[in-house]
């Protein structure tokens, strides 16, 4: 079975694959001190609950933390007895190479996103991430990924204006009833909702200007069904979009001899 493992800047997911469907996903705060140890302490004891047998033989990575992977490889190595591939390493091959400026380095959920992305709906594709950034990756017709955007976060923006304004409370990111807010609560929350709303369709139609052609959009991340209610923002909401591009870089690499 092959352990597909996603680490993001506030979550690391760990997810197992059977060759035909994932067994189950788990999911745990992405902290740097984790030990191996505490790793394999935890996802067995989880795989026990379940009564999922581990018998992992390969494992795959993906973390926009570096200082994660040397622990998550101790693990795969220590209690999997198997080396990981690490997206973004020079060892792990891509379907297609990125063309971006050289000397650039590309996040390795950007990377997994695309593979995921153009497998499932082809290229001129926007794939837009609702994680602790919010990222527009940009798929060519051949699957290349060519860049892209950055901005911040939802969450992360609502934590600055709290942080920033002491006035303003923490609220629940969510579709209000209203634009115009006749309360703090309501006018934060229409604020965020309304602006990143706002803010994926002026990229998405700045991208297609410059590509000239039509384009494609999906999502993923834990709010991407929350922008994507009642709009025709997106053509399809991928939940499994990273681990779906996990094990076909996995298939990738292992017809290439390289696992």
């Amino acid at each position: 079975m092959l352990l597909c493992i996603d680490t993001g800047n506030t979550n690391t997911v760990f997810s197992v694959w059977d060759g035909a469907r994932f067994l189950c996903t788990f999911r745990i705060s992405t902290a740097h001190q984790t030990t191996a140890d505490e790793y394999y302490v935890w996802f067995s004891t989880l795989m026990t609950h379940h009564k999922i047998p581990i018998e992992i033989d390969a494992a795959v990575i993906s973390s926009t933390v570096p200082r994660v992977v040397f622990n998550l490889r101790v693990l795969c190595s220590r209690y999997f007895d198997c080396r990981p591939l690490v997206v973004g390493r020079p060892d792990c091959l891509l379907p297609v190479a990125p063309r971006v400026d050289s000397g650039t380095t590309v996040g390795p959920d950007r990377l997994v996103n695309t593979v995921a992305g153009f497998d499932l709906h082809g290229g001129d594709l926007i794939v837009v991430d609702f994680g602790t950034a919010t990222t527009f990756d940009v798929v060519d017709t051949d699957g290349a990924y060519i860049g892209g955007a950055i901005a911040p976060g939802v969450n992360l923006s609502l934590e600055a204006l709290h942080n920033a304004a002491a006035a303003l409370p923490h609220v629940d990111v969510t579709m209000p009833a209203m634009a115009i807010g006749r309360n703090t609560v309501a006018c934060m929350q229409s604020g965020i909702f309304w602006g990143y709303i706002g803010l994926v369709e002026g990229i998405v139609r700045q991208i297609r200007l410059e590509r000239d052609r039509p384009m494609k959009v999906i999502a993923t991340g834990g709010l991407a069904s929350l922008f994507g209610q009642g709009f025709s923002l997106f053509e399809s909401i991928e939940d499994d979009l990273t681990m779906h591009g996990l094990v076909l870089i996995q298939e990738h690499n292992k017809e290439q001899g390289n696992t």
